[in-house]
């Protein structure tokens, strides 16, 4: 049994609103009205809490249609990774959730529950309606593993592949994160990779279920600017290519406004602010956000003067 069988932004980096445009209306005659794009994620009144009752998220509210790209922001203790996790029933024991979190569960078919889910319900939902990229791969690679094995694992599940297909799929898989020498990658472990390689597999995994929503938490704070500038990159053209929706989590305006269209400001567990990019760059009203804008404005000076 061979290895795959065996299991004008006022924030830098911010995009303008025609460069959004432009990655989704083709060329061509003026199309008509266009149809309301599926729902692929519904959160409605979301609230998590301690087994002591304290409130970590309150009364959150948020949706993302197929295609759309949604950034949750805020600093850290915000509850933004929490809601990831309780997008997919992960929360760790001694917390609960309530409200409501849908999940589309297919093209036609209708939304899944995911708050009060059996396990059963939730590793059905858990890859193909959304999966989800961590900080730190570290912690979703098995470190006793080979990375081609564990890249195979998805493609096994969700594309049925094995014997030369699963080998041709894994290689291609990985190629499409630009991983150089995926042969040699395809032998290593985790910890014989750099952390931009690691995270690139990671993605690799994700990509390879075929979600219909990606959600990234926080995958690029743990790299170096160059690294993660070209995971944004890769990340941003990946997404793109798949038409798939996009939640990503970060503490940094900045980023999250280079790659989502629409944007939620957290604080201390609840929504504080919410609309595009645009607006919320250019017309924050919130003095929290207003506060993580400057910020954003104040390290691009600092930069400039450094690089000068």
């Amino acid at each position: 049994m061979n290895e795959f069988e065996k299991s004008g932004p006022a924030v830098p980096g911010a995009k303008t609103a025609d460069a959004k445009t432009s990655r989704t209306v083709a060329a061509g005659p003026a199309p008509g009205p266009a149809a309301p794009a599926a729902t692929v994620l519904d959160v409605r009144g979301l609230t998590i809490r301690t087994d002591q009752g304290r409130a970590l998220v309150s009364d959150l509210s948020f949706s993302i249609g197929a295609g759309s790209r949604l950034g949750l922001v805020g600093e850290s203790g915000s509850g933004k990774s929490l809601t990831a996790l309780a997008v997919l029933g992960l929360l760790p024991p001694g917390m609960t959730a309530s409200g409501s979190v849908v999940l589309a569960a297919g093209a036609d078919g209708p939304g899944a529950e995911v708050v009060g889910a059996s396990e059963q319900r939730l590793t059905g939902l858990r890859g193909r309606a959304a999966t989800i990229v961590f900080q730190e791969p570290l912690t979703a690679l098995d470190p006793l593993m080979r990375i081609g094995g564990q890249v195979a694992g998805p493609l096994r599940r969700w594309r049925g592949l094995r014997g030369a297909a699963l080998r041709r799929a894994v290689r291609e898989a990985l190629e499409q994160v630009r991983l150089p020498e995926p042969d040699r990658i395809i032998r290593a472990y985790p910890h014989e990779i750099s952390g931009g390689q690691r995270q690139r597999v990671a993605l690799a995994m994700a990509l390879a279920c075929e979600p219909a929503l990606l959600i990234a938490d926080e995958p690029t704070t743990a790299l170096d600017v160059t690294v993660q500038s070209e995971v944004l990159a890769l990340l941003d053209g990946l997404v793109a290519e798949r038409h798939m929706a996009l939640l990503f989590v970060s503490h940094d305006l900045a980023v999250v406004s280079a790659v989502t269209d629409h944007v939620v400001v957290l604080k201390d567990g609840s929504a504080v602010e919410s609309g595009t990019v645009d607006e919320i760059v250019r017309r924050p009203r919130h003095p929290y956000t207003r506060d993580l804008v400057d910020s954003a404005r104040h390290l691009e000076s600092a930069l400039e003067r450094i690089v000068r």
